[in-house]
């Protein structure tokens, strides 16, 4: 019915109503919290371009696991730097690597936490990319090797789920049947089957120490323009065996995580990246926005788009403002 018998404000009156009738909710549980470690013990370097968010040793990093925990968030993604890197990306797939370590680590102290492992080489890599350089470009078909031997030696040391983000053509199913060739068929791939090469990922090259050192990433990363390609992307993946599908960065492409809730049956996850928590950190601090509306706003966009995971470096923040 039209003005007067309608009037939409009568739902919005005051904040019991508001809740009663809200579409969209936000949970601790519905959140992954990305970290980074680091070797030696008693480490916590902040990261610059990151307000609150460090470089952890294994001990620090048990204690952020410990705290999520408390706090009901869905999980952690571990991200690993090194103490050597080499230009077959050894440590990324090596038993008694960074991360194979603090999964071991994590699950001794928190073995209800959920820990996913981010599976790729930049941060492994003496020349800060994703595969093995062949004729100066990333050779797909070598780099598969890696990919599935990194993720095989994250099941081993106890990872819940691993979360592919190379974005090499076919790594999905070479990870897939790695890992059920070894008996880890019930372990869930987390793909990010919509990674965009974007200008977001500024302040994450200081976190993981992973800039490339010659060229970029845009030969396999996606295009920012495609949205198509981005679901033909996910289609692949869900072909090859994915079991949730994300898309990276998040807030500038809602528009691709809406068409891949519609389209597909599979939980859809969306990386909030250090770029988008820089910015409105940054806003904040010189008084522009207020930073708790901003954040929480920015994590509803999100969800209300169609993501039922997120992964944000807000995650610990909003549990606390939540709780």
């Amino acid at each position: 019915m039209p003005f007067p018998v309608d009037r939409l404000r009568r739902l919005r009156a005051n904040e019991p109503l508001r809740r009663l009738v809200r579409e969209t909710h936000l949970e601790p549980s519905q959140n992954i919290l990305p970290l980074f470690v680091v070797p030696g013990e008693g480490v916590r370097k902040p990261i610059s371009s990151m307000p609150g968010v460090c470089q952890t040793s294994i001990d620090e990093t048990v204690r952020d696991c410990e705290e999520a925990l408390s706090l009901e968030i869905g999980g952690v993604m571990l991200f690993g730097i090194p103490a050597h890197k080499d230009e077959q990306a050894s440590g990324g797939y090596d038993e008694h690597g960074i991360v194979q370590e603090a999964i071991r680590a994590i699950k001794r102290a928190t073995p209800d936490l959920m820990v996913v492992t981010d599976v790729c080489n930049c941060e492994y890599t003496s020349h800060g990319h994703c595969g093995k350089i062949v004729n100066g470009d990333v050779d797909n078909d070598a780099t598969l090797d890696w990919l599935a031997a990194s993720a095989l030696s994250h099941a081993k040391a106890g990872a819940d789920m691993v979360a592919p983000s190379d974005m090499m053509d076919g790594r999905v199913g070479r990870i897939r049947s790695t890992l059920d060739a070894a008996g880890y068929s019930n372990l869930p791939i987390m793909s990010y089957a919509a990674k965009f090469s974007s200008a977001y990922y500024g302040p994450f090259r200081e976190a993981a120490e992973s800039a490339p050192q010659f060229g970029d990433r845009r030969s396999y990363q996606m295009d920012p323009a495609n949205g198509r390609e981005a679901l033909r992307e996910m289609e692949l993946d869900v072909a090859e065996g994915a079991d949730i599908l994300m898309v990276k960065p998040a807030g500038a492409y809602l528009d691709v995580i809406r068409a891949a809730a519609e389209r597909f049956p599979h939980p859809i996850a969306a990386y909030q990246v250090s770029g988008e928590f820089s910015q409105i950190h940054a806003a904040a601090r010189l008084g522009w926005l207020d930073l708790e509306r901003t954040m929480l706003e920015s994590l509803i966009a999100i969800r209300r788009a169609g993501a039922r995971i997120v992964m944000t470096y807000f995650a610990k923040d909003v549990a606390r403002l939540l709780g």
